[in-house]
């Protein structure tokens, strides 16, 4: 499963942890990917992988 919004784009970025003995481990910070049907101008419906932040414009310009 990919976690990448098929709108933005937005994909999984990377960094550190650090401890609080500054010792620093990788991690991988995820987008919050929500599955969403839409439905399109033919009136068919399709089901989109969509992070949170454009769900929210899109309902913003809807």
């Amino acid at each position: 499963m990919s976690r990448r919004c098929a709108i933005s784009g937005k994909g999984p970025m990377s960094g550190n942890n650090v401890s609080h003995a500054k010792n620093r481990t990788k991690r991988r910070f995820l987008p919050n990917i929500r599955t969403v049907r839409v439905t399109l101008e033919d009136g068919t419906t399709t089901k989109l992988k969509v992070s949170a932040k454009e769900l929210r414009t899109l309902k913003k310009h809807s």
